[in-house]
């Protein structure tokens, strides 16, 4: 059999060739594409059943992103030496080409889909996520299935002021705007943004930019669609679905308007339950769907008709908020944050520079991170039960959104000296909850006396249109993120966007509208920072909790020394003494203890293993050679020094032997360093010392 005859187009940007092919590999799939760039080659998979499961009343989309590490050359570093549990970094990834493709799928598909993206081959530095996302698309588009396109997506960075589209590891760090945007055939449709506090019209003006370059990727994915000859399958017929009576629909628009949370919910379930009871059961399932479109089409015609909100707001009002600090008396840092019917109680925690977490992915397995955010959504929070199963794909998100907030404002290591974890406990919810916990991330940080260059703060932004008629809500309630057309989360700070998170409904986003709402976001931001600086606005005293950092440098030679065999002698100064050694590559030392005399003592020892000695200090060592001119003394594992047979006593003495044996103890004095750098010494000056005056 010949081999398979594949079509393949080809898109160059700014000197990057990307090349996506389809019809030689995974041809079983109902899509499948081959998306390279240089060394990169991404397999992009979309399955999808020939019918919906019966009663099936969602659409089931899943979204699985996954490295493999033979295409970087490695072996996974866990027990098992094979790829496991999908990493947050791979969760990360599946979300934004989920919440670029969700989107195109037509209102009323309920067949399951299946899209799989692997990394086959990686140059471990280089932007292979863009490259994903981008063959996520591709794969849609020249699928069968009845979805808009073509979508498109990649990250962007700005350097020195220049575009650099799928930007390396490196250009990533000297860059101050990253934006990495989901374009559907409409307009943007996702957007994730990391930037050191630049202007809305910054971040506006890349965004453009990089719509411009994932054009060029859609018009291919078109010509390659045509190539393959893809015949898209027809739209689903929408569901007949019954009318709700007006008696209902008024008592539906009357429950509406209730301002709480808890008992517009239970109106808007009793207007329901007084309806159904008066069909058979083969018209239940229907009702209750024509009802749930009901609530949406009714609320959104509230808004739009009255500018006025669930609970009463207009559209650029804020809930109202308190907070307060210290909340927890043990932890290092802590803050409740309410705003509303949203509450979080955030807890931050200073730990050593080596108890941050090991990364393992393609790039490297030695990375450690220092600044750590977990965010919980416990069920209670929203009045449910469910079981618990650790964070799921929304809560690794919504953490990773708030750290990417928090990130551009924390001190440099060489400053501040630790590792930071902030855990966000939301204990209530009503929209807004990973905004909520930037706000309770900074409160509880300055509170924990870190000193973070500006405070923090976030908003959510929503919208509802009908083409005619648009609004833009501020802090959006979880009902308006619902049953409105976008989630559009903006942190900064008061001079600037550090983080943006978009997601639309409507198919695509006019730049008028972004605009718009990213200046109501910057109004209600700085109104919020208002409010959190009322009850902190500068680092606090630390708690006695916090341990301190006492830091040295010793020779990178003695790294060795103080860490001893298999770590023996730094777990010796740990047991003894109960504070924390931290031994940098280039000789950094760090010394973390609640208690002073604990620090004071294990810096102490940590000077004597890696052979830190002062001038004019006295230290007890041991006599390993004794010669007619003097004795040598070994202080430590690194110094050794000569006593000279004057600086034995003080008196004259014939011999060096008269008063030094090897293997005995000496206490001796540092006098320096001779002309050759050798270790000078005295007895003599050490004589009558006491016990209180000797280093070690």
């Amino acid at each position: 059999m010949p081999p398979p005859a594949p079509h393949t187009v080809h898109v160059r940007i700014k000197g990057i060739e990307c090349s996506f092919e389809t019809g030689k590999i995974a041809r079983q799939a109902t899509a499948a594409v081959v998306g390279r760039s240089g060394d990169n080659v991404v397999l992009a998979t979309i399955v999808a059943t020939a019918e919906p499961k019966p009663g099936q009343s969602f659409f089931p989309l899943t979204v699985e992103y996954r490295e493999k590490f033979a295409g970087a050359g490695r072996i996974p570093g866990n027990f098992m030496r094979r790829e496991g549990r999908i990493s947050d970094h791979e969760v990360l990834v599946s979300r934004l080409i989920d919440r670029t493709l969700r989107s195109l799928f037509p209102e009323d598909y309920r067949c399951e889909v299946q899209v799989q993206v692997q990394v086959m081959s990686s140059e471990p530095t280089s932007d292979i996520e863009s490259l994903s996302l981008l063959t996520a698309a591709c794969a849609l588009h020249i699928s069968p299935i009845p979805a808009k396109g073509p979508a498109g997506g990649l990250r962007v960075a700005r350097v020195q002021g220049q575009l650099i589209p799928f930007p390396s590891a490196a250009q990533l760090e000297l860059a101050d705007l990253e934006i990495t945007v989901g374009l559907g055939p409409d307009g943007p449709v996702m957007i994730e943004c990391e930037a050191d506090e630049v202007l809305e019209a910054d971040c506006l003006l890349l965004l453009a930019e990089a719509t411009t370059v994932v054009q060029k990727f859609q018009l291919a994915f078109t010509e390659l669609a045509g190539l393959s000859g893809t015949v898209k399958l027809p739209v689903p017929a929408a569901a007949l679905l019954p009318a709700v009576p007006d008696a209902t629909i008024e008592s539906l628009r009357a429950a509406l308007q209730i301002t709480e949370k808890p008992a517009r919910r239970a109106a808007i379930t009793a207007a329901r339950s007084a309806w159904l009871p008066t069909l058979n059961e083969h018209e239940c399932d229907k009702a209750k769907a024509a009802y749930e479109l009901a609530t949406w089409t009714q609320m959104r015609d509230l808004v739009l008709s009255t500018r006025s909100r669930l609970d009463g707001r207009g559209p650029a009002d804020i809930r109202m908020i308190w907070s307060e600090t210290g909340f927890l008396p043990r932890a290092h840092g802590s803050a409740l944050f309410t705003r509303g019917e949203t509450q979080a109680i955030v807890t931050c925690t200073l730990g050593s520079t080596e108890e941050g977490m090991r990364k393992d992915g393609l790039a490297t397995s030695t990375n450690l991170e220092r600044f750590l955010l977990h965010y919980n959504f416990p069920p209670y929070s929203v009045g449910e039960v469910k079981p618990l199963r650790g964070p799921g794909r929304r809560e690794i998100g919504h953490g990773a959104l708030a750290r990417r907030g928090l990130l551009a404002m924390l001190p440099d290591m060489v400053d501040f000296p630790y590792t930071i974890r902030i855990e966000s406990e939301i204990t209530e919810s009503n929209g807004s909850s990973s905004m909520a916990t930037v706000c309770g991330g900074t409160m509880a940080m300055l509170h924990a006396g870190v000193p973070m260059l500006r405070p923090v703060a976030g908003i959510a932004m929503g919208l509802i249109t009908d083409g005619q008629r648009s609004i833009v809500l501020s802090d959006i309630l979880g009902d308006e993120d619902h049953l409105g057309d976008m989630d559009f989360k903006v942190v900064g700070t008061e001079r600037g966007i550090t983080a943006i998170q978009l997601d639309n409904k409507v198919g695509g986003l006019t730049f008028a509208t972004l605009s718009t709402a990213l200046e109501q976001a910057r109004q209600g931001r700085l109104h919020i920072l208002g409010e959190m600086q009322k009850t902190i606005a500068e680092p606090a005293q630390p708690s006695r909790f916090v341990p301190r950092a006492l830091r040295t440098a010793i020779l990178p030679d003695s790294i060795g020394a103080l860490i001893g065999a298999r770590g023996a002698n730094i777990k010796g100064i740990t047991e003894a003494t109960g504070a924390k050694v931290a031994v940098g590559d280039t000789g950094e030392v760090l010394v973390y203890a609640t208690d002073a005399h604990a620090s004071n003592r294990a810096m102490a020892m940590v000077q004597r293993s890696a052979g830190v000695l002062k001038v004019d200090r006295c230290y007890r060592g041991v006599v390993t050679t004794v010669k007619d001119f003097g004795a040598f003394v070994r202080l430590n594992a690194v110094n050794e020094g000569l006593v000279p047979i004057e600086e034995l006593d003080d008196q004259p003495i014939r011999h060096a032997s008269d008063v030094a044996r090897e293997g005995d103890e000496m206490i001796v004095c540092v006098l320096g360093a001779d002309d050759r750098g050798r270790l000078r010494l005295s007895r003599r000056k050490a004589k009558g010392v006491g016990d209180d005056q000797i280093e070690f």
